[in-house]
């Protein structure tokens, strides 16, 4: 494949925010609130992360499109002559429902025209962003490709967000629901973060330093088989369905169900989401390209939490590709988990870190919990 990731960027807004500063950032909460927020902190190993919201105001800093723009800008200033032939943007934290949100991040940029393309979902979005970027480089339809991911997930994490979602009384009278408070949506409140990457995409390595080849980008889902984990801007219902917003509209109850808060099935996630993407994805992508656990230099995976290591390794290990943690490159704990943004945070740090060297391989994995997929890219140093 003649696809070459040439230059990674990424862009976290603001200063590094420590554990002890989340309220400042996202509002002071209710003892049942704490309660759950240490609970997550100490599984999730997450020690500073970003957000784009001024402390002082709490009005936001940046868009995200304007997050993703930043990332843009960062790329080697040659990307002004020839100009971005096409434009991949992915992220599950549109600033709006329309228009896409490679859209916006065109008209933050200023450029010429140029081909765009947005991906939905949720983590894997950066990755089918950078599939479709690598895709029409690797066939000549383009000459570069631009592809990013990029979350703002602060704007559903802060307090008076969930207050607002949380109107209506029942049928009593007077009592408040707690939809909006939900574990459900209390678990998620304390791992996402801000942050937004790009890469640039050529036909050929750079002239100079470390370029990457993309040797192949495979993308698997088990929503055939399996409910939704992670959800927003609808209800689970007691049979595994979900009810999208527009319904809760009609009747008027979007605050009472807080319809648009952002939501993950705990148990769920925690029964299927090592097995079903690893254990029942990886064995495939392995015996499609012999793939040998002694052929990676670099393992990058995206979890969400340090709480997923442990049994990502088992599950490595009994389907024989354990891969030496002294191997594994990851940024968790230092930039937070950001999402479809976080493999382009991880390569940027690794690509930039002076530690690659030619010939060497990087298996990045990257499971979106929504309704269970995965990818899985391969990367060789050139």
């Amino acid at each position: 494949m003649n696809a070459f990731i040439t230059a990674v960027s990424a862009f976290l807004p603001g200063k590094p925010v420590g554990n002890e500063e989340l309220g400042q950032f996202l509002g002071e909460v209710d003892k049942v609130s704490a309660r759950t927020r240490q609970i997550i902190l100490t599984n999730n190993g997450i020690e500073t992360r970003h957000y784009a919201i001024d402390p002082e105001t709490g009005a936001i800093t940046h868009t995200n499109a304007q997050l993703t723009a930043e990332a843009v800008r960062l790329l080697p200033s040659k990307m002004s002559v020839p100009p971005i032939e096409c434009l991949c943007c992915g992220t599950s934290s549109a600033d709006q429902l329309m228009p896409g949100h490679a859209s916006m991040v065109h008209g933050e940029l200023g450029i010429g025209p140029c081909e765009i393309i947005s991906t939905a979902g949720v983590c894997l979005t950066g990755i089918t962003a950078l599939k479709y970027g690598v895709m029409s480089v690797a066939l000549g339809l383009t000459g570069n490709a631009v592809a990013t991911g990029s979350e703002l997930a602060s704007t559903f994490m802060r307090t008076d967000f969930f207050q607002a979602m949380n109107g209506g009384t029942d049928q009593t009278g007077g009592k408040k629901h707690h939809q909006g408070f939900s574990f459900a949506a209390e678990f998620l409140r304390w791992m996402l973060s801000d942050g937004a990457g790009a890469v640039l995409i050529e036909k050929g390595p750079a002239s100079g330093g470390v370029s990457l080849k993309v040797d192949w980008i495979e993308i698997l889902s088990h929503a055939h088989r399996l409910e939704a984990c992670m959800y927003a801007g609808a209800v689970k219902q007691e049979d595994g369905s979900i009810r999208g917003w527009r319904e809760y509209a009609r009747a008027g109850t979007i605050e009472q169900y807080g319809v648009f808060t952002i939501k993950q099935d705990a148990r769920l996630l925690n029964r299927e989401v090592i097995p079903a993407l690893v254990g029942q994805s990886l064995p495939s992508v392995i015996e499609k390209h012999g793939l040998k656990p002694e052929d990676i230099d670099w393992f990058l995976p995206h979890y969400s939490s340090e709480y997923f290591r442990e049994p990502l390794l088992k599950q490595l290990q009994e389907i024989n590709f354990a891969i030496p943690q002294d191997r594994w490159f990851t940024n968790l704990g230092r930039k937070g988990n950001t999402g479809s943004a976080s493999f382009y945070i991880m390569l940027e740090e690794l690509f930039s870190s002076g530690k690659l060297r030619r010939g060497e391989r990087i298996l990045g994995m990257i499971p979106e919990s929504g309704r269970f997929s995965v990818g899985y890219v391969l990367l060789t140093v050139v």
